[in-house]
């Protein structure tokens, strides 16, 4: 194996608690979207995350709508369960589907490489944890015609292949495995992150 990826743990970024009952589901294929909220600072990430998900527990929604958040600099955030259906305002159903967001709004701004390369260690990870192939990953608007989620700047990579590519990589090297962490040293390093906006 090629070490760990960390997960920053939901109390480590001041994360609510979930609200209401969550459905199960057997993840099948990756779905890729964006927060759609335009990201000035690194430093803004943990608010923006904790922002996203009062708004979806607004909703009516148990928590977070995704399983996992990715900031400008490929740090991750646990949402809500894996095992657990996410959510959606749009006409796709997302069981089945394993939910990961870009934190940004990546219509208006472009995708940083440690950002690219945080999100394809995650879902390597997720194909080789849940033996779905790479070739099952798309972007949300793939499923909802809807919508310009995951933005320009995300989709672009899922379009051309790249981050198909990035995650067969992964594979090959030897996947990553997601640690959820929830020490001091994790809860210290999101107020340093934050001391930085």
């Amino acid at each position: 194996m090629a070490g760990e990826l960390p997960a920053l743990c939901k109390a480590a970024w001041g994360a609510n608690p979930n609200l209401g009952t969550f459905t199960p589901h057997t993840i099948e294929r990756f779905t890729v979207h964006h927060t759609a909220a335009f990201l000035k600072s690194p430093g803004r990430a943990p608010a923006r995350a904790r922002q996203h998900q009062k708004f979806h527990l607004s909703k009516g929604w148990p928590d977070l709508a995704y399983h996992f958040l990715v900031d400008s600099l490929g740090n991750v955030y646990e949402g809500r369960p894996i095992d657990a259906v996410g959510d959606t305002a749009t006409s796709y159903d997302p069981t089945g589907h394993f939910l990961i967001a870009a934190e940004g709004s990546f219509s208006e701004q472009g995708l940083p490489a440690i950002q690219l390369a945080g999100m394809a260690e995650l879902l390597a990870w997720a194909a080789v944890t849940y033996n779905v192939d790479p070739s099952q990953m798309r972007g949300h608007k793939d499923w909802a015609p809807e919508t310009s989620c995951p933005g320009n700047a995300v989709y672009a990579v899922i379009a051309d292949g790249t981050l198909e590519s990035m995650m067969r990589d992964a594979i090959a090297r030897g996947v990553k495995q997601v640690r959820v962490v929830c020490t001091d040293a994790a809860k210290q390093y999101v107020k340093d992150l934050e001391a930085t906006a």
